[in-house]
């Protein structure tokens, strides 16, 4: 088997990479809705939507193999290349807030702020979505140390998307997890439930501002989308390309996970993610037992473990929830798109002001 960044990039094109979704190409003639009034007359016509959608997806979902990432942590010099070109590349996709942020009701909700902290990239945040863990391990009676890129795991069956009561996290048809920032409300629910509890928020950006301020959610939550936008032209993550060492493929998850256990046989090495949580699409191979890994490892808020994680969906009370939040997330996304464009006109009217004001609120 060839595998290197050739072989990715023939892999992607035979693979069907995902476009981008669906609801970027629906138009609505909207301009005569105002946001006072939107909830009372969209609410038939978002379900309708919804139901639509949701078909739409289901169908997408059975369409071809997901796509996963090889990682072979042995390559890894911890040069954050990769780190560096996933900021340069989705840098456009950060928040932007607007401060003073509202108060919070309650007042357990407190404010997330990265915003003055950007150059942090020894975890993860809102503004850094791949970070390099280091683990001090033993090989061959040798103290030594290994460097590990670390990420969303883009789960087969993401917990993250089945239960955001919003709709704003949705799994692309070639496996990939990402999260609308257009309708995301911050509350939080995929970082808990997420086993690694990779998504990060960020206060004073998103629909909450426009909706309930002090009481619909907290902000915007981030996490890698997999350079989708790349991946639906044919390119590679950002990270990837970026790598000098060979660190990562990218390829169909089948073929990827038997090239991870030709490695891992060859070197008598180690495989995770191939089953933590039912399965991921971001396969690690090591020289090392994971144990080993996760115990030499500082790990905590913003740094994921790697510790062996149960399937979470397979949990009665889980699979319950993603059935009665599946309808509601179809409706609440499609209210947020039908929002977004009766605010298109706002926008228009407010560039074309030749003196606007200096903020959104007085």
């Amino acid at each position: 088997m060839c595998v290197g960044p050739g072989w990715a990039t023939m892999t992607l094109a035979g693979a069907g990479v995902a476009v981008q979704a669906d609801g970027e190409k629906e138009e609505f003639s909207v301009s005569s809705i105002s946001r006072r009034h939107f909830l009372a007359g969209s609410m038939a016509a978002a379900c309708a939507l919804a139901v639509n959608r949701g078909a739409e997806a289901a169908a997408a979902g059975r369409d071809g193999e997901q796509l996963a990432t090889l990682l072979d942590i042995r390559k890894c010099v911890g040069c954050e290349a990769c780190v560096m070109a996933c900021q340069e590349t989705n840098g456009h996709k950060y928040p932007r807030p607007e401060k003073p942020y509202p108060k919070m009701y309650p007042s357990r909700v407190k404010v997330s702020d990265w915003s003055d902290r950007q150059d942090v990239t020894d975890r993860l945040t809102p503004y850094n979505w791949l970070f390099i863990q280091h683990a001090t391990v033993t090989i061959d009676g040798e103290e030594t140390e290994l460097n590990i890129p670390r990420r969303c795991m883009h789960c087969v069956n993401p917990p993250c998307v089945k239960l955001c009561p919003w709709g704003a996290a949705r799994q692309e048809p070639n496996g990939l997890s990402r999260f609308d920032p257009n309708i995301c409300l911050g509350g939080n629910k995929c970082g808990a439930v997420c086993p690694w509890s990779v998504p990060q928020r960020q206060t004073g950006v998103g629909l909450y501002l426009d909706l309930l301020p002090s009481l619909a959610g907290n902000g915007v939550m981030y996490k890698c989308d997999r350079c989708y936008d790349r991946l639906a032209q044919g390119e590679l993550p950002a990270c990837i390309e970026a790598c000098p060492e060979g660190v990562q493929t990218i390829g169909l998850r089948s073929e990827i996970i038997a090239e991870a256990r030709r490695i891992a046989d060859e070197i008598g090495g180690y495989i995770y993610g191939a089953e933590e949580n039912g399965g991921t699409n971001t396969i690690y191979v090591s020289p090392v037992p994971f144990d080993q890994i996760n115990q030499g490892s500082e790990y905590g808020p913003g740094r994921p473990h790697m510790a062996p994680v149960a399937d979470q969906m397979k949990q009665g009370n889980r699979l319950a929830a993603a059935m009665i939040v599946a309808p509601l997330a179809g409706v609440g996304a499609a209210i947020s798109r039908m929002m977004r464009a009766a605010q298109a006109p706002e926008a228009d009217e407010a560039a074309s002001d030749p003196n606007p004001d200096q903020g959104r609120r007085s």
